[in-house]
C-alpha cells in the first residue's frame, strides 16, 4: 500500500474511534509497529492526528485556524483505556446468544463489541456509523441502521467519537424496535448509580435506547467510575447488568448493588 493511501486509510479509522493504539493501527494497516510510529509521527507533525504515548488521538483543527494545543492527559489515559475496553466488550460479546437483536449505543466501546459479533448469527440495530461501517456487507449478521440527522460526534470533552444520527427520526425509528440487549455507554457513572452522558443533546436518543431493549447493559471501564458528565441518562434502577473493568472504587457500584444490579467485573488483558 502506498504510503499517502495508508495515511488516509489510518486517518479514517482515528476518525471513527477517536483513539488507537500503535499495536493495532500496526495490525489493520498489516505493517510493522515501527512503520506505524513513522506513519504517526509524519502525520502527527502534519498536524493531521495528535501524538500520545502508545498511539494517537483524533484532531479536529477549526478550519482555517490555528492547531489547537495537543491534549495531554486525558488523550494518554484513553490510550491506556483500551485493553480494559476490549475485555469489557469480549464479555458483553458472550451475553449474546444468536438469533438476538441487539442495539449498540454511541462509543468506542460498542465498536469493539461490533467486532466481536461481525459473522455471528444476530441483528445490530445502532445510530453509531463507525458500527454501520465495522458490519456492513457481512451475510451473516444482520444489520439496521437507524435514520436520523447525521453529527460528527464530539464527545463533552472535545474528543472526537465518530459520526452518528441523532435526532426526532433516530427516537421514532427505535419507537418501532424491541431488541433483547441494549449495550449502553456512559461518559461517568456517580455512586448513587447515575449515569452520565458528556452531552446533552444525547438524552434523548439514549432514554429512547432504555425504552427500545428487553435487557439494559450498561458498558463502563473502571475509569468511567465516576468518570464525567454533565447530563443525567437514567438511574440504576433501569439498568440490568454493569460490565465493568477490574479494580473499581467498590463505593462507586454502592447504587447498583443498592438496586440489584448484576455487576460483571472483568479482567483487562
Amino acid at each position: 500500500m502506498l504510503r499517502e493511501s495508508r495515511h488516509e486509510q489510518l486517518l479514517r479509522f482515528l476518525r471513527e474511534e477517536s483513539v488507537l493504539h500503535v499495536t493495532e493501527i500496526a495490525r489493520r494497516l498489516a505493517v510493522s509497529e515501527a512503520t506505524a510510529r513513522r506513519d504517526l509521527d509524519d502525520l502527527g507533525r502534519a498536524g493531521r492526528l495528535t501524538r500520545v504515548y502508545g498511539g494517537a488521538v483524533a484532531r479536529a483543527p477549526a478550519p482555517g485556524g490555528p492547531q489547537r494545543p495537543a491534549p495531554t492527559g486525558p488523550a494518554e489515559a484513553e490510550i491506556e483505556d483500551l485493553a480494559a475496553k476490549d475485555a469489557v466488550a469480549r464479555a458483553a460479546a458472550a451475553r449474546v446468544r444468536d438469533g438476538e437483536l441487539v442495539l449498540l449505543d454511541y462509543g468506542t466501546t460498542a465498536l469493539r463489541l461490533a467486532r466481536l459479533l461481525r459473522g455471528r448469527d444476530v441483528t445490530v440495530a445502532t445510530g453509531n456509523l463507525a458500527v454501520y461501517e465495522e458490519l456492513r456487507g457481512e451475510e451473516r449478521t444482520g444489520l439496521i441502521l437507524l435514520g436520523g440527522r447525521v453529527r460528527s460526534g464530539r464527545a463533552g470533552d472535545g474528543r472526537v467519537t465518530g459520526p452518528l444520527t441523532e435526532g426526532p427520526l433516530t427516537e421514532a425509528g427505535l419507537g418501532q424496535l424491541y431488541a433483547d440487549r441494549l449495550f449502553l455507554g456512559a461518559s461517568g457513572i456517580l455512586p448513587d448509580g447515575r449515569v452520565l452522558t458528556g452531552r446533552e443533546a444525547d438524552v434523548p436518543v439514549k432514554q429512547a435506547l432504555l425504552a427500545s431493549a428487553r435487557q439494559v447493559v450498561l458498558l463502563a471501564t473502571a475509569r468511567k467510575l465516576p468518570g464525567s458528565g454533565t447530563a443525567r441518562v437514567c438511574g440504576p434502577g433501569e439498568i440490568d447488568v454493569l460490565v465493568t473493568g477490574s479494580g473499581p472504587d467498590p463505593d462507586a457500584l454502592a447504587g447498583f448493588r443498592e438496586s440489584a444490579v448484576e455487576i460483571v467485573e472483568v479482567v483487562d488483558a
